[in-house]
């Protein structure tokens, strides 16, 4: 998915904004996994809730420090759509309608046949090669226009370049799937665990089939970065924390039975769990995780350290970003 804005020459800056943090990277090549340049700070508790700016002015002044610390100010920038806004849905169109009619087509049955949770959609499609009953099959991304448009509009007025909007899971998925050495990739689930949410997606024949946006349920505000050197550390009760993950781990073992039972019809399942994220807990998460499923695994480094310091697993994402096509 792509919203192309302003082409040029000057290197791209790989931007994620989620509710608790902004973080940045700069690669130095579009081809591999190498860090030119990172950097991350985190927001005041309620500034962004479920990827809503809640307060404009505090935001942008908050981008503009980050700017000036970081030294990209007039670079182009990719960025994520928030997760809470996107849908990701496998759906059959008729096979007389051509490729180069189907954006029409989409256009005349979204909100008839189509059903979104969300009015002026911004929507990409990929055609599958498959046919199911003689209709053509297509995976339709659709994210909420004004989301897109309001934070690329905070990027130009902060002398950023918004270049494309992409998406958590195809930027973890792309990452993935060029440091793996893995032979199949069907049946790839992977688990995005943040502070706030898990965002879990399945990848077959390197498509994205489903995405499903969980909340983790604890008091965020508990969550606070003693001093500027160091992250966030949880100042509440612990139980509550693993209780709310607890809770995910069962939605994850849901989505689990959808792709393979209402999806497939218990002909597919998931053959591998893939796991990154930003969680401060995300080692013991992990090994949670692969308690529960004997398939899942953390997803590999493969970042060189950035002047022999080491680079945190929570640009994953932004290094996805990074590795997109022009």
């Amino acid at each position: 998915m792509a919203i192309r804005f302003n082409l040029g020459k000057s290197k791209y800056v790989n931007l994620t904004v989620k509710d608790h943090c902004i973080r940045y990277v700069e690669m130095k090549h579009g081809h591999d996994t190498s860090v030119q340049s990172w950097g991350e700070r985190f927001l005041p508790a309620g500034l962004i809730q479920d990827g809503a700016i809640q307060d404009l002015q505090t935001f942008s002044m908050i981008l503009e420090e980050c700017i000036q610390e970081w030294k990209i100010a007039k670079k182009q920038v990719r960025f994520l759509v928030p997760d809470s806004s996107v849908v990701i849905r496998k759906i059959s169109i008729p096979e007389d309608v051509t490729p180069d009619e189907i954006k029409g087509y989409l256009y005349m049955e979204l909100g008839t046949s189509i059903h979104l949770p969300f009015e002026n959609p911004v929507f990409d499609y990929h055609l599958l090669a498959e046919k199911d009953k003689n209709k053509q099959q297509i995976i339709l991304f659709a994210a909420p226009e004004d989301n897109i448009a309001e934070l690329s509009e905070i990027l130009d007025e902060v002398k950023l370049k918004p270049e494309a909007a992409d998406i958590s899971a195809l930027a973890l998925y792309r990452y993935y799937h060029h440091t793996s050495n893995s032979p199949s990739n069907d049946g790839v689930m992977i688990i995005e665990v943040d502070l706030k949410t898990v965002n879990v997606s399945i990848f077959e024949n390197h498509h994205p089939l489903f995405m499903r946006h969980l909340i983790i349920e604890v008091d965020n505000e508990q969550w606070v970065q003693k001093n500027a050197s160091e992250g966030l550390t949880f100042t509440g009760d612990k139980a509550e924390v693993w209780n709310g993950l607890d809770d995910i781990y069962k939605e994850i073992e849901k989505v689990m039975s959808f792709y393979r039972y209402t999806l497939n019809k218990g002909d597919r399942q998931v053959k591998k769990i893939v796991i990154t994220g930003d969680h401060p807990w995300l080692p013991a998460i992990v090994e949670q995780i692969k308690e529960r499923f004997d398939n899942a695994e953390q997803m590999k480094d493969f970042v060189p350290s950035l002047n022999d310091e080491p680079i945190p697993t929570s640009v994953h994402v932004n290094i996805g970003l990074g590795l997109k096509e022009v």
